[in-house]
């Protein structure tokens, strides 16, 4: 399978042409159908590229991209029924890479994706760096799938070790229960919120000195939880 293609949209047309369109190219396609979903699963999948519809039920694309774009240099190509100047520039002065005016030509999507990828694939750096904290006592290694604690290696699950990059990227910002589903299972994951409770108990038995007083995965009663930043509360 080729790189990873996110599309942010609310209109099942858009996804079933894209993606038709775009996997008989080679790409591997995600469908996010509104903006919270669309920015978790970015979050989780991480994309090459992103297409992204201005016109959002939930969370406006205008803001999405602003959030995409803090978050990453993901290459983004915005999607939008409004065809005038300022609309367009707008949207190229919140970080879109190009845009697209609805209704489009699919063959015209599949065009300007391959272009972009092509111009954006030079300024992405080859890894992502290794994430410490706590003067290095706890270290998380993206490409390597890999935990450290005090020097040792921990293994950890998959869902285990996506739930703790999803803190370690944004680390002290607090993360809803849904959220983290989402970043750990997928958007279209069935199951309950409260599996991450589960996900969170096992981390800090083998992350912590002492889970019953965590030191890195702290809860953040009545919202969810968080990576401490200094190891400290």
């Amino acid at each position: 399978m080729g790189q990873r293609i996110l599309i942010i949209d609310d209109e099942r047309s858009v996804h079933d042409v894209a993606r038709a369109y775009l996997e008989r190219e080679g790409y591997e396609v995600l469908s996010a159908m509104g903006g919270r979903d669309g920015l978790a699963l970015a979050q989780a999948a991480q994309p090459a590229l992103v297409v992204l519809d201005l016109m959002l039920p939930d969370l406006g694309g205008e803001q999405v991209c602003a959030e995409l774009r803090r978050e990453s240099d993901v290459a983004i190509v915005m999607l939008t029924a409004k065809s005038t100047e300022d609309d367009r520039i707008r949207g190229l002065d919140l970080g879109a890479d190009d845009y697209l005016t609805k209704p489009f030509s699919p063959r015209e999507l599949v065009a300007r994706v391959r272009a972009l990828l092509r111009r954006t694939g030079e300024r992405r750096p080859a890894t992502e760096q290794v994430l410490r904290f706590d003067g290095g006592r706890l270290c998380v290694d993206p490409e390597r799938h890999l935990a450290v604690v005090e020097g040792q290696p921990v293994e950890l699950t998959p869902s285990e070790f996506k739930l703790l990059l999803a803190l370690a990227r944004s680390p002290g910002r607090v993360f809803s229960r849904f959220e983290l589903v989402n970043r750990v299972q997928g958007h279209d994951y069935d199951g309950y919120e409260r599996t991450i409770d589960a996900h969170v108990k096992n981390l800090r038995r083998k992350l912590e000195p002492d889970a019953a007083s965590p030191r890195y995965v702290q809860t953040v009663h009545g919202v969810g939880y968080r990576l401490a930043t200094n190891g400290g509360p």
